[in-house]
């Protein structure tokens, strides 16, 4: 199970932490991801983080921007983002696969979502 938290409305310019909570150990050696949609639009990979190694993959509509970190003790992986924009405005998704993609299609367990808001 997978469960994101962190969620909510920030102006523009600002920063938000999400958190997802991975409760059970065959995520493990998983790569986790971040996603995001808006409403009658696809889901968008912005990042992903492996467990095991050091290694982290962003989309280029974010990079420099968000920042995937894992804390493996905790089993929580975060999404830092900052500087956002109006446009990132969506429902958060973190998902989990068993090697990299950045189609959400090769992720086979998903969160709740987390709605983030950026107001102008």
């Amino acid at each position: 199970q997978l469960v994101e938290s962190g969620g909510g409305l920030v102006q523009e310019g600002g920063s938000l932490r999400l958190s997802c909570t991975a409760s059970e150990q065959s995520f493990d050696n998983a790569v986790m991801g971040w996603f995001r949609q808006e409403p009658g639009k696809e889901r968008e990979f912005l990042a992903a983080a492996a467990w095991t190694v050091s290694t982290t993959w962003y989309a280029d509509s974010v990079k420099g921007r968000f920042t995937v970190s894992t804390d493996n003790a905790k089993s929580q992986v975060y999404l830092e983002m900052t500087s956002l924009k109006p446009e990132d405005t969506a429902v958060y998704y973190c998902a989990a696969a068993r090697r990299y993609s950045p189609h959400s299609t090769f992720y086979n367990y998903w969160g709740q979502g987390t709605q983030v808001t950026v107001s102008s």
